[in-house]
């Protein structure tokens, strides 16, 4: 018989929580052979973490509830959930309902015909322009500079066979994008497209400073391309300034001026010194990342583990 395991990381979500249960009861849960139900609290501050131990109470016997010590991210809760679940397999559901909860057998059943992940792909989404529009610059530039399998509309959640999950759980990567993980790991694969709603409950969290964060974590973690950048520049850089002496040199000879040119001097100037101070910054990404990972800390730390009837919990 096959356990499947549901991970869902929750981060103020009070809203949505019990009617997302109650969804995947009337229509998922109980076409099942066997599952169990994974919720990870990434350190909400509303009522989230009690209303979870409520559906806990509610089907004891499948759902186990993690609370993170603090905010870690949406890919360490994530990744919380995994390492805690002990299904053949798992999949990955947002909490906001965005996704419908029927996805979840078409990927178990791509599952059951031996693929190891399965991605559910945006093929449309209802979630507003200003989200459309970053989801998909980001998508583009993932594919072009990071990874070509990168699907065209992206995807939040997916389906791991164990295997995968074991290979996961070993890389053990920080400032990671856990999507371009799995991407990364290989392994049998098949694409489901799905339309994305729009949120119907509660209010988004994904702010402005976490989509710069992602995209930076994207590029530095899975791609040479700043790196690149860097020498491309400074090569473009140098054959300017040996044309501007050459020809500083000609109008010398020629006409017997010399050039002259304050204002122009210090633009240039200025811009190099820019360019030069962006060059360093993104060195020190590089550095900053080394550093944060030779600290050996963990990218989550887990304060209790509650399953079943009992309140036990442990920490990790």
């Amino acid at each position: 018989m096959n356990k499947l395991s549901i991970v869902i990381p929750v981060y103020y979500n009070e809203d949505t929580l019990m009617d997302l249960y109650n969804d995947l009861k009337k229509k998922v849960l109980h076409l099942l052979d066997d599952y169990e139900i994974v919720m990870v609290d990434d350190g909400s501050k509303d009522s989230s973490w009690q209303i979870m131990n409520q559906i806990r109470q509610m089907d004891s016997t499948h759902v186990k509830c993690v609370k993170l010590s603090r905010n870690f991210g949406e890919h360490s809760a994530i990744l919380a959930g995994l390492n805690v679940c002990t299904g053949d397999c798992a999949v990955t559901k947002q909490a906001d309902m965005q996704e419908e909860s029927e996805l979840i057998l078409r990927m178990y059943d791509s599952w059951k015909n031996g693929n190891k992940v399965v991605l559910a792909v945006r093929e449309d989404r209802d979630d507003g322009k200003i989200y459309q529009i970053f989801a998909g610059l980001y998508y583009k530039l993932m594919k072009k500079i990071v990874n070509p399998e990168m699907p065209k509309g992206g995807f939040d959640c997916y389906l791991l066979d164990r295997k995968v999950i074991e290979v996961i759980k070993m890389l053990d990567e920080k400032n990671s994008a856990l999507t371009l993980q799995v991407l990364w790991v290989g392994f049998k694969s098949e694409k489901i497209y799905f339309s994305r709603k729009a949120r119907e409950k509660g209010k988004g969290r994904w702010t402005m400073g976490k989509k710069i964060k992602l995209v930076v974590d994207s590029v530095m973690s899975f791609s040479y391309f700043p790196v690149r950048l860097m020498s491309v520049t400074g090569f473009i850089f140098f054959l300017a300034s040996i044309v501007g002496i050459i020809m500083c040199i000609s109008e010398i000879v020629v006409s017997g001026v010399r050039t002259v040119g304050w204002a122009s001097l210090m633009t240039v100037l200025l811009f190099s010194s820019g360019v030069m101070m962006l060059m360093l910054g993104m060195l020190g990404e590089y550095v900053w990342r080394a550093l944060d990972a030779s600290s050996n800390r963990p990218p989550f730390l887990i304060e209790d583990v509650v399953s079943g009837e009992d309140d036990t919990s442990k920490e990790e």
